[in-house]
């Protein structure tokens, strides 16, 4: 079994790493020569000069799997890699593009022959060690060639699946992580109040590591909560802004076209636009219009 992985960064190279520790061939290729090199050395990857590089040095069925960034790169990657393969060879697409997008690239590689898997990929840096969660869309034909290799990132019975038709890979990838914003947002806002809270003198870290222990609100989102909280409670040097990746915003696109009410996605997701607002220009604005109606004072700096 090989397959090439084209893109090594961080999930990419920890992916391509736990393939070659469960004696799966990788041959890979990354721009960044270091992710490359250190692969290498401590894994074993056989590295390839360049993409084209890559696909040759398959043989057989060909599976080539990205861990690109989505959209453009992701895009331009597919369409350069359709005159490499052959009818029945494999595209899988394992970082988080649209999945609108996924879809039609789905057709437009089945114009051609090509096999196309759309993987949504869970695990974050911690995948290496303990398995990845996979979820994936394709026609069946392709899906069950990728099952060994699935296997292998993750567990043999569980954590990966063949969730549905193309798209339906990085639709589910996407309202996954539409979720854990509303569950990271209910844990920061619930943290907060408990700090806010200074006649009890509360230990967040204690309070943290105890609900991990037979409370509903137990998850590996808590245990990884608890543990950074041991280290520090203060956070005086980590900066008030939250990125968002882009899945969250189409999780409410989605809901937006479907009709269907997802206040704690939305809420969520507005929460993150708010503190990247450097200006903070809103909130000027309403204290100007509490000082306009109610002659409320106005702090200045």
């Amino acid at each position: 079994m090989k397959l090439a992985m084209i893109g090594l960064g961080k999930m990419g190279g920890n992916m391509a790493a736990r393939l070659l520790r469960h004696k799966i061939n990788v041959v890979g290729f990354d721009f960044n020569t270091e992710f490359v090199n250190r692969l290498v050395k401590e894994e074993g990857l056989e590295a390839a000069t360049s993409v084209a590089d890559a696909v040759s040095k398959l043989e057989g069925q060909k599976i080539v799997w990205l861990m690109l960034p989505a959209g453009e790169i992701t895009e331009n990657q597919i369409k350069d890699l359709i005159p490499m393969l052959n009818k029945g060879d494999i595209i899988v697409d394992g970082g988080n593009s649209n999945y609108k997008h996924s879809q039609r690239r789905g057709a437009m590689l089945a114009e051609h022959g090509i096999g196309f898997i759309d993987c949504g990929t869970s695990g974050g840096v911690w995948g290496l060690d303990n398995g990845y969660c996979l979820m994936y869309g394709g026609e069946k034909q392709y899906a069950d060639v990728l099952a060994p290799y699935a296997q292998a990132l993750t567990h043999a019975d569980r954590g990966w699946a063949h969730v549905g038709p193309v798209g339906s890979g990085h639709f589910t990838k996407m309202i996954h992580n539409g979720i854990e914003y509303g569950m990271m947002q209910a844990f920061a806002e619930g943290l907060d109040l408990i700090k806010g809270k200074e006649e009890f003198n509360l230990d967040l870290a204690q309070i943290t590591e105890l609900w991990r222990h037979g409370s509903v609100v137990r998850s590996w989102l808590l245990d990884l909560t608890a543990e950074a909280l041991k280290q520090d409670q203060s956070l005086q040097e980590i900066a008030p802004y939250v990125a968002d990746s882009g899945e969250g915003r189409w999780t409410v696109v989605e809901a937006v076209e479907q009709g269907v009410a997802a206040p704690v996605l939305t809420t969520a997701l507005q929460a993150r636009f708010r503190s990247q607002d450097s200006e903070g220009y809103s909130y000027k604005l309403l204290s100007l219009m509490r000082n306009a109606f109610g002659g409320h004072s106005v702090k200045t700096k």
